[in-house]
């Protein structure tokens, strides 16, 4: 079990250094990672109160509360509410029981809506509300043993399932039958969910780093895109390789080399003490050194933990210093308009000795 009672006291101990009284947390990641609790937005508002000294609180649909007082392993005040009464008596009673005056609250400006900000603006009027996604990262960027034994076991999951995949994939098989192949497999491996929409394109189709799968019908001669990751115990894999079906056009093979060299030389370069856009700018050299500059159009690489995309971001401008313990993918590509692209992308883990790559799926071109 993770230890909670841990991540408290340094979420205390981070708002007290910012001058914060409160963290008020919504559905989604840091919600999960402070108190275990998963939940998602919906017409039933749920907001956390975290305080920098004392006890948390918690509003919730009364219908929640049994499984939340399951979950959460420390004390908390509970605000429930049920359908029939609706949420303001509960946000109301919240606010009588926390007595704001005039506190710094932080909220997630990207996660928190208009729905629960009013509310929040009603019970506590005086108070100086401010985003608190710069303070976050600083926690949860850095993963513990059991977090990596989750994404170890999703980077397992996800790669046995793109090798059955791949052993089924044939001629005249569209773009979506190819994904559903590879859900199914993704559960038969022990997948507990998709850590999003899996890309499975083909042909041209691969020049758009993000689409969706359609009706097209894999030929002879395509590239075949993959990128997916499986979940378990909420932590994701973000795997993408690239195959061909037979003999790859020369210039498609060519620039299959390009990226794998890119790859390979991010991740040779990443370690401790390094700063994140030296990994992208590393990356990003071997590729306009290659000539393809202009059709590298994404950053290299983003965070991973309990989201899918988090910090730190692998970009230009981002001089986080990397520590052991931050994990974060690596995927370099190139797009070439009506003919093909490629990305290889792999997960990767800071050590104290340099970089290790949590993905081994072979990164030479397959021909399938």
């Amino acid at each position: 079990m993770y230890d909670y009672k841990r991540r408290l006291e340094k979420l205390s101990e981070l708002l007290k250094r910012y001058g914060l009284d409160y963290l008020v947390l919504v559905p989604g990641a840091n919600l999960t990672y402070f108190s275990g609790l998963t939940m998602h937005l919906s017409e039933r508002p749920t907001v956390a109160f975290f305080p920098a000294e004392g006890r948390p609180a918690i509003i919730l649909p009364a219908l929640e509360t049994p499984r939340a007082r399951e979950v959460i392993p420390y004390g908390v005040d509970f605000y429930p509410y049920t359908d029939e009464e609706g949420h303001e008596a509960a946000f109301l009673r919240a606010g009588d029981g926390l007595k704001f005056t005039d506190e710094k609250v932080g909220v997630e400006y990207l996660n928190m809506r208009i729905l629960e900000l009013r509310r929040l603006e009603q019970i506590a009027p005086d108070c100086h509300i401010q985003a608190a996604e710069f303070l976050l990262p600083q926690l949860r960027m850095i993963k513990d043993e059991l977090e990596l034994t989750h994404m170890r076991r999703a980077v397992l999951i996800t790669e046995t399932a793109l090798q059955a995949t791949i052993e089924q994939v044939e001629p005249g098989q569209t773009e979506l039958e190819i994904q559903n192949i590879l859900h199914i497999e993704m559960l038969r491996a022990g997948a507990q969910g998709q850590a999003f929409g899996s890309i499975v394109v083909s042909g041209p189709r691969t020049a758009s780093p993000h689409t969706s799968a359609s009706e097209r019908a894999v030929q002879p001669g395509d590239l075949l895109l993959f990128d997916c990751g499986a979940v378990y115990r909420g932590y994701p894999a973000d795997i993408t390789r690239t195959f061909c079906l037979g003999e790859p056009d020369p210039e498609l093979a060519e620039i299959y080399e390009v990226v794998k060299k890119a790859n390979a030389a991010a991740r040779r370069y990443a370690g401790p003490g390094d700063k994140a856009e030296d990994i992208d700018r590393v990356a990003r050299q071997v590729i306009e050194q290659s000539g393809y500059g202009q059709y590298f159009i994404h950053r290299t690489g983003h965070g991973l933990g309990l989201q899918v995309h988090e910090p730190p971001y692998i970009v230009s401008g981002n001089d986080t210093v990397l520590q052991p313990g931050m994990t974060f993918t690596i995927e370099p590509g190139i797009y070439l308009p009506g003919k093909g692209g490629v990305r290889i992308e792999d997960d990767v883990l800071i050590t104290t000795e340099g970089c290790e790559s949590l993905t081994t799926f072979p990164r030479d071109l397959m021909r399938l």
